[in-house]
């Protein structure tokens, strides 16, 4: 078996889990941003100014989803290949570091070590065995010295991919009663129930990854979801006024 096998079923992580940023962020803002269209719309028609069909929506609702999704699959790949290049960067410099000052690494090894409360003498100890290995003394560096994490488990392809899956997949959801029934009333009102129920999933896909409180986990993912779709309507309620 190896390491990262052993480490999900270890820690029993699951791909949900592995990937849930990727997951939650691609399909909150796909499903606000395509509903924002549709709420925008809907708000420029309320009061029988600008009389917009269901094709319109669609057209303009498809086009954003398709655009936004690649627009984050790219910008999540792109982001993460610059963190990778970034960690490594900084790695070899501070293998380079020890290399040439191999003294002030390990006094700041040992600084490091004693602000995390491990005792003098043991912390001492502890750096002088590590700078015998530059490759851990790197690593445990870039930890506690730079906060960066080593990225070797993030795969750049796999997370721009399930960005963007996950932003068309839920992005969808709010025209979904537009590919089915006439643009009316009726059918608004379908839409705002199925991202309601986009939001709501979403939110219990975050709840059952995490294991946060179920209402903190629903709630969050809902209430940001409505301040957009509110805001959206009446952005199009007042360019039609």
């Amino acid at each position: 078996m190896d390491w990262q096998a052993h480490r999900r079923e270890a820690h029993k992580l699951g791909r949900t889990q592995e990937h849930l940023k990727q997951l939650v962020y691609g399909g909150n803002d796909g499903i606000v941003t395509t509903f924002a269209i549709v709420a925008g719309f809907a708000g420029a028609a309320a009061d029988g100014v600008a009389q917009v069909g269901g094709l319109a929506v669609l057209v303009f609702g498809l086009a954003n989803l398709f655009a936004d999704a690649v627009s984050m699959g790219l910008g999540e790949y792109l982001s993460l290949r610059s963190q990778h290049d970034l960690y490594r960067a900084r790695r070899q410099s501070e293998l380079e570091e020890i290399a040439n000052d191999p003294d002030h690494e390990r006094m700041e090894l040992f600084e490091i070590l004693r602000q995390r409360g491990i005792p003098a003498g043991e912390a001492d100890t502890a750096a002088g065995i590590l700078s015998r290995h530059p490759d851990i003394m790197a690593d445990m560096m870039m930890t506690y010295e730079f906060g960066m994490s080593h990225p070797e488990e993030d795969n750049p392809l796999i997370s721009g991919l399930s960005t963007f899956l996950s932003f068309v997949v839920f992005g969808s959801i709010p025209l979904t009663p537009y590919f089915l029934l006439p643009p009316d009333d009726r059918t608004f009102l379908l839409s705002v129930i199925a991202t309601a129920l986009a939001l709501v999933s979403l939110g219990l896909l975050r709840w059952n990854a995490t294991g946060e409180r179920l209402f903190r986990s629903v709630g969050e993912t809902v209430l940001v979801g409505a301040i957009c779709a509110l805001v959206a309507f009446g952005v199009g309620w007042l360019v039609a006024g």
